[in-house]
């Protein structure tokens, strides 16, 4: 598994994996120049929840329509209100999502990678009305309406996926499971989704990190194994970061793409792993995201996103937010794209790419760099993903050095 561990560009750059060794080679390099945790990103830390229940509802008494929203729509809600998509203060108006589809940034020049966005079917919406957007009988926020515009889908598409094509499943999505029309406007946040799992605001998340130490962030959306743990807290070894640097495991739990393990038993299966690993360099929280499965832009994404968590470092694997065509199967990215896209674009973000360790597992040594197994001809052992699915089918015992029995026993107990 290859991977890449994106730095403050304040840290020294120009680290090379050595050719052989389970760890990082080399001498350790002192603390990095990060002395805080890292400024959010655009400089501020958005928060647009009310806290007074009069204010709230007011908030509410201005509107005049109600909108329901979709799963995918209450998390985009909750990650602008609680600061997750800092800089912005509500969904994109017509001009901000031009420019970040055609040019990856806002309107001022920031970096931003991927539209955020609120699409709607109702032809009765227009620019000035205030909507409530609710979740149930829950008030999640209120919008003030400042653009409604019918976007180009296809070419959207193109720009952020790389492709139009109804294979892809963010194509599918755009295409298929949004509505007609995007409305952008300023949000103030009233209450936070019901959810069954808990998602921590990033003020929340930051003050639990300790200050002046280095924060790897690890973002997946599948439950964890034993080749992603060795993965990253290895990452700790890495010259770059500090000695006392610590791991953010921050997996998305909200909708991913067909066929993938809902996010409540993935929810399950981190917080057994938590309770059996109990690292202290370790720190677990859930994002409430919905995945586009847009491969280098949606890297570009999540590195944004860990930064206004208070992340100074980012764990990028192999064909990170890759996705398969539905009909033949194949790839839409190359396996390195997202590594490469990062390199290219990290220095405007304020990161920078460092390759990190190709784990394999021997019989012989455990986990070991690829290069090392190749040069002392150990043979590393190899479990697919259709394999391991069928033997937790089957209930076949599962190897320990694939997976950990906490979460093998959660993934048994979830319903098919």
């Amino acid at each position: 598994m290859l991977a890449v561990l994106l730095v403050p560009v304040a840290v020294v750059s120009g680290f090379v994996v050595p050719p052989s060794g389970s760890s990082f080679g080399g001498s350790r390099l002192g603390r990095s120049a990060l002395q805080m945790k890292v400024d959010p990103h655009g400089g501020k830390l958005v928060n647009l929840y009310l806290s007074d229940e009069s204010e709230k509802a007011s908030a509410i008494a201005g509107c005049t329509k109600t909108i329901e929203v979709s799963e995918r729509q209450s998390c985009d809600i909750e990650l602008l209100c609680n600061g997750g998509f800092s800089p912005l203060e509500g969904f994109m108006d017509e001009e901000q999502y031009t420019s970040v589809v055609h040019e990856m940034k806002l309107d001022d020049g920031l970096m931003f990678s991927l539209p955020v966005v609120f699409d709607t079917d109702d032809e009765d919406l227009e620019v000035g009305m205030k909507v409530v957007l609710k979740q149930g009988a829950l008030p999640l926020a209120t919008m003030e309406i400042t653009s409604k515009y019918c976007p180009d889908k296809p070419l959207e598409c193109k720009q952020l996926y790389g492709t139009s094509s109804l294979e892809h499943p963010g194509t599918q999505m755009v295409a298929m499971e949004r509505g007609k029309y995007y409305v952008g406007g300023k949000l103030i946040g009233l209450n936070k989704p019901v959810r069954e799992f808990p998602c921590e605001s990033p003020e929340e998340v930051r003050a639990r990190l300790p200050d002046d130490v280095d924060v790897v962030a690890f973002q997946c959306r599948n439950p964890v194994h034993r080749a992603h743990y060795e993965l990253f807290t290895r990452a700790l070894d890495a010259p770059n970061v500090g000695s006392d640097g610590v791991v953010l495991v921050h997996p998305t739990c909200g909708p991913t793409q067909p066929g993938d393990i809902p996010g409540n038993v993935r929810y399950k299966t981190y917080e057994v792993l938590k309770e059996e690993t109990a690292n202290p360099r370790v720190f677990w929280a859930y994002l409430p995201y919905s995945m586009h499965m847009a491969g280098p832009r949606e890297a570009i994404h999540h590195m944004m996103i860990r930064k206004n968590f208070g992340c100074s470092h980012f764990i990028i694997g192999r064909d990170m937010a890759g996705c398969k065509s539905s009909i033949d199967g194949n790839d839409f990215y190359g396996p390195y794209d997202a590594q490469d896209f990062a390199k290219e674009n990290g220095p405007t973000l304020g990161v920078q790419a460092v390759p990190s360790l190709n784990l394999v597992y021997t019989g012989e040594k455990g986990y070991i760099t690829a290069e090392e197994a190749k040069a002392e001809g150990l043979d590393s052992l190899k479990l697919s993903g259709t394999k391991f699915r069928k033997m937790l089918k089957d209930g076949d015992d599962i190897p320990e050095w694939f997976a950990f029995k906490s979460v093998v026993g959660v993934l048994r107990e979830a319903p098919n």
